[in-house]
């Protein structure tokens, strides 16, 4: 069985499952959606983009020429699979060389950190700097590595990019408060309107979660409603801020193409349903499919609402560089570096590392938050191995962890 992507979430991601990169076979095939396409499916075809109102087969050039009056794309993507970010990369070259002013929306930074952005497009910063002035492994976590071509064809092009999240207290705060709980200034940070009594958005939410999943099982309806609340502001604020700059910064022939987990884009029921009501432009979803997903499964069709375009992709491979398989206490607790939770088939539990245990450090590095793990982790590659020293009940432990992948 391969090892699923799962990269020290802190428990608030963690809870709001669709920001989950991984696709699960399960979530292709909901009868939801627009209400043509839910009848029907499309087929997952490798190096294949489907246009599934049309039931096409088409070419990334093709897929070009559909966008040629959109304004604003969904760009799903599973953040540790590198196709999903050749995908993202090949279409924004494909419009930029089409003639189209291009802008991408970023997921990974709030969009507090546009300064920051803004540095870097205008040629700033270099790659260590601008990692370190946008705090990218504590705003994100994931490999720059992923990302990094992406980033330098926008800052060779000129392309603008934007950052589009909400700061991430304030989504925490929704979750546990409610709307009529936001302080006056957090309240500024999120749409006026946030869509939260959609059933079909439920019903998708629902699915994702996977069987077995220790922090999920035995969640109560309350605690659903919370993380309900918290992921469809999620959508809300990352839509929003997406059609403001392009509002602002955009002329007529201006595209904005979100780079966004797929659970914010598939089926129109994140992002985009938060939005269409009141956005006068045309929107469009694309969602890389791998045709076989993490175990081993092949995904021959998904359902045709699935997205407005759907662009098959090999076999889900191991994520290109490893990682731990923890889920973090980070800033709910006082103990930021106590492990809440152990990937199934992870390292951490290859290791015999523990629910309850507190890591306090990575080759004598100190693990004092989330952030800090991330950037930890950023220096390793499969193959190397690491002393970890971790704290369980009143003693200190120090454990040899090797970053291996599994194979069946």
């Amino acid at each position: 069985m391969r090892q699923r992507a799962f990269n020290g979430l802190s428990v608030l991601a963690a809870a709001i499952l669709l920001t989950a990169s991984a696709l699960a076979a399960d979530t292709t095939r909901l009868p939801i959606g627009d209400p043509e396409r839910r009848q029907r499916t499309a087929p997952v075809i490798v190096d294949t983009i489907v246009d599934t109102r049309a039931n096409e087969q088409i070419s990334t050039a093709e897929l070009v020429n559909r966008l040629a009056d959109v304004q604003l794309v969904f760009f799903g993507e599973n953040h540790t699979d590198m196709d999903f970010h050749r995908a993202q990369a090949q279409l924004i070259r494909s419009l930029h060389q089409a003639g189209r002013e291009v802008f991408i929306g970023l997921e990974m930074f709030p969009y507090t950190r546009q300064p920051e952005l803004d540095r870097w497009t205008d040629g700033e910063l270099t790659e260590t700097a601008f990692l370190a002035a946008a705090k990218w492994y504590e705003s994100w976590g994931y490999r720059w590595e992923y990302y990094a071509d992406i980033f330098r064809y926008a800052r060779d092009n000129e392309l603008r990019m934007f950052a589009v999240n909400s700061p991430r207290h304030v989504v925490k705060a929704v979750r546990t408060q409610g709307f009529d709980g936001l302080s006056d200034e957090d309240r500024k940070h999120i749409p006026r309107e946030v869509v939260t009594n959609s059933e079909e958005h439920r019903t998708l939410f629902k699915a994702s979660f996977e069987s077995g999943d220790s922090l999920h099982a035995d969640i109560s309806e309350e605690a659903l409603d919370g993380m309900l609340r918290a992921q469809a502001t999620w959508d809300a604020v990352m839509g929003w801020n997406a059609v403001l700059a392009l509002r602002e910064h955009g002329g007529p022939n201006a595209i904005m193409v979100v780079l966004i987990g797929a659970g914010h884009v598939t089926y129109g029921l994140g992002s985009q349903l938060q939005i269409e009501a009141d956005f006068d432009g045309n929107i469009a979803s694309v969602v890389p499919v791998p045709v076989v997903d993490f175990e081993g499964k092949p995904i021959p069709e998904v359902q045709a609402s699935y997205a407005d375009f759907v662009w098959g992709l090999p076999p889900t491979r191991d994520p290109l560089y490893p990682s731990l398989g923890v889920s973090l206490m980070g800033s709910i607790g006082k103990d930021p570096n106590k492990i809440i939770q152990v990937g199934n088939d992870s390292i951490a539990a290859e290791a015999d590392l523990r629910v309850g245990d507190i890591l306090e450090s990575i080759d004598g590095q100190e693990v004092g938050a989330l952030g800090s793990l991330r950037q930890i982790m950023a220096a390793y590659n499969w193959g190397d191995s690491a002393e970890v020293q971790i704290g369980r009940a009143d003693e200190t432990i120090t454990k040899e962890v090797v970053f291996r992948r599994k194979h069946p």
